[in-house]
Order: C-alpha cells, then sequence, then structure tokens
C-alpha cells in the first residue's frame, strides 16, 4: 500500500493519487492517476469519488466517475473520463501531470458477468460508454461474444468508436446529427442488431432516458438488461441520499435504494423509470404505503444462471 492510502478490509480505499496524464479525447478529457490499490481491488463497472477544487475550495462535494481502464501491472494506475461541464469538471481538466488528487474507490457494485459463453451486446451513449470496455475484456475473458452499440449528438462524443471496431466482434455507431456512423439514437438500432448478433444479454451505460428506453426494447425480446445508472452522487458511499432511485426488489416490493452502493448496476426490470425522481406512493416507508407487490417476472434457473449469472 503506497502512502495516503487508508485501506479497511472490506471498504474501498481513499487514495492521494499523483495525476499521470491527463489527454483531451474529442469532447471529453481523460485522467489517468496513480493508485494502485483502487487499481487491484476494480472490477468493471465500479466508480471513483474524486475530491475537487483543492484544500481550501468550497466545492466540498467530491464528483462520482466511472472507471474506464486500471493497468494493476504497470504502476496500478486508474483512468476515468469527464466531461468539463461544470465547475468541478472544469478545475479536474486544467490539472497536469504530477498534480496530487484526493479520491475514494473502487465504489459501487459491478457488472455481474456470465458464467457460461454467451451473446453480449454492449449499450452505450456519450462518454457513458467508458466503463464498457473493462467489462469487454472481462467478457471475453469468459469466453463471450461482444458486439458494439455507442451512440451520441456528435461524432465528437461518441466515446471509445475506434476501440468497439478494433476490439468488438461488430460495432454499430449512431449520432443525432449524423457525423459519425448512421443518423440517429442507439434505440433506433437496438432491434437490428439485437437480431444480427442473437444477443443473449444486454449491458447498457449512458443518459437515463436512454437506459429506460433500452430496457423498455430489451423486454420485448425477452433479453435480460444490466444497467449502470447515471445518479447524482454526492457522497459516493450511501450516507447523503442524493442518489435513491424506485427499485423492485426480487420480493416485489419497492424500495428507495441508493445508486452508489445498491448499484450503479441494476437490472433493467427491476428500475421503475417513469417514476426515477420521485418516492411513488406504494414504495416501502412512504406514506401510507401498504405491501402490495409488483412481481418481477421469474425466468427459470437454468436460464438465469445462464444468462447473466454473477462470475467469480
Amino acid at each position: 500500500m503506497t502512502a495516503g492510502e487508508h485501506e479497511s478490509e472490506s471498504g474501498p480505499l481513499q487514495v492521494r493519487g499523483t495525476v499521470l496524464t491527463v489527454r483531451q479525447v474529442d469532447a471529453y478529457y481523460a485522467m489517468t492517476i496513480v493508485a494502485p490499490g483502487i487499481a487491484a481491488r476494480f472490477k468493471p463497472g465500479q466508480f471513483v469519488a474524486v475530491a475537487v477544487g483543492g484544500p481550501d475550495t468550497s466545492m466540498l462535494l467530491r464528483r462520482a466517475f466511472s472507471i474506464h481502464d486500471v493497468r494493476p501491472d504497470h504502476g496500478g494506475t486508474v483512468e476515468f473520463v469527464f466531461a468539463a461541464a461544470g465547475r468541478g469538471t472544469r478545475w479536474l481538466a486544467e490539472r497536469k501531470a504530477r498534480d496530487v488528487l484526493d479520491l475514494t474507490g473502487p465504489l459501487g457494485r459491478p457488472f455481474p458477468v456470465p458464467r457460461d459463453p454467451v451473446s453480449c451486446l454492449l449499450v452505450g451513449g456519450g462518454y457513458g460508454s467508458a466503463p464498457l470496455f473493462a467489462l469487454a475484456s472481462r467478457l471475453r475473458q469468459r469466453r463471450c461474444s461482444v458486439d458494439f452499440l455507442l451512440g451520441a449528438a456528435s461524432g465528437d462524443r461518441v466515446f471509445g468508436a475506434l476501440t468497439a471496431r478494433r476490439s468488438g466482434r461488430s460495432a454499430t455507431i449512431t449520432t443525432v446529427d449524423g457525423s459519425l456512423g448512421v443518423r440517429g439514437i442507439v434505440t433506433d438500432m437496438l432491434g437490428q442488431v439485437i437480431h444480427e448478433a442473437r444477443t443473449d444479454v444486454i449491458y447498457a451505460c449512458g443518459p437515463m432516458g436512454m437506459l429506460r428506453q433500452v430496457t423498455a426494447l430489451a423486454r420485448r425480446y425477452d433479453i435480460p438488461v444490466q444497467v449502470a445508472v447515471e445518479e447524482s452522487m454526492a457522497c459516493g458511499i450511501g450516507v447523503c441520499m442524493t442518489c435513491v432511485l424506485p427499485v423492485v426488489g426480487t420480493d416485489g416490493i419497492t424500495k428507495m435504494v441508493r445508486s452508489c452502493v445498491d448499484g450503479p448496476v441494476f437490472r433493467g426490470e427491476q428500475v421503475r423509470w417513469d417514476e426515477v425522481g420521485t418516492i411513488p406512493f406504494d414504495a416501502f416507508g412512504a406514506p401510507g404505503w401498504e405491501p402490495k407487490m409488483r412481481r418481477i417476472p421469474a425466468r427459470p434457473a437454468a436460464d438465469e444462471a445462464r444468462r447473466h449469472g454473477h462470475g467469480a
């Protein structure tokens, strides 16, 4: 463990990590930080929470970023991708090599991976596609086939198109303005890609509206979908309750769960997309709550294990 890391037996690490590089990738920035403890513990789908603004800043809240890549054997580096959209991320974009940042991770529940080889479709919107590439590597280790479907408003906002084309069995790109790939949005092409790839399971990360539509279309094809939600996270460790959303449990009861510790990865069909941002009247603990269950359709046990069982 390097100086500046605080470790517990099961929890994440708090690290003072040295910035290795900050590079602009089209409309985004990719930052690589030396954080060997986080790199060693990382699983695809997890994220880091980064302190911004320096020691005297008024920006007290950390910023959460999905981990794009780790290199445990190359100094223990962690890379994440972000858009310089606000004060905190603009400050991050101005960091230089050898600057030191405070970050905590890896946080959150990772993507589950199949036990047996299946056909996996990875769907990403904007820089939401960043965590899908580490997942793709993990899936290929399990001898799964990997297809990509990536989209954004314009070509400079599609993250990882070249990597997807090089590493995926297939890669379909969509842009709203038609500047790269097919004109349109990812869900316009989803049905076609599912048919051509003979998709068994879908993994998706991107804007909440996109995740909602991907989930709805996946249900038409009876394909399980795992989504990494994009909810604002103030603390990243389950204390502040700013990232809650309504999720139906296996018992059929809706609970307000924390995206940062109960997610960010959920089964798409369990999220009550129409009521994200609200507390449904029938959610556990809501005023007047009664135990009226909303059952999640069960899959045969063998099919469930084959399609999206958790791996070691």
